[in-house]
């Protein structure tokens, strides 16, 4: 089992799951975080912290799409070990459904 991140973090992107993450297996895009699914240890520090409820389980039902997503843009994207700055429209966007046309395939800055 890993964590990934979903659709709700695509233009929140608070980093609160960062600070926390043992194995720093976080990579950031534009607008979005990931999770590296082979680099996750499963530990599940990161899933509270996160204010948008973006992080889950790959068991989840709802998980499952996003898990070769976070793989394929870890795999792009520069990894982050800090939490960086939130947009400031964060809170906004946070519970707003749909936002996946919205994600940036551009890296962001670690």
């Amino acid at each position: 089992m890993t964590y990934v991140v979903t659709e709700n973090c695509i233009k929140c992107k608070f980093m609160d799951c960062v600070e926390v993450c043992p194995v720093d297996c976080f990579y950031v895009g534009e607008n979005m975080l990931v999770i590296h699914p082979d680099e996750c240890i499963d530990c599940g520090v990161c899933e509270p912290e996160c204010p948008a409820e973006a992080i889950l389980p790959d068991s989840d039902d709802k998980a499952t799409s996003w898990v070769e997503l976070n793989r394929n843009y870890a795999q792009a994207w520069p990894n982050i070990t800090r939490k960086g700055e939130a947009p400031a429209d964060a809170d906004e966007w946070k519970d707003k459904p749909g936002k996946l046309a919205l994600l940036s395939p551009e890296p962001g800055k670690p």
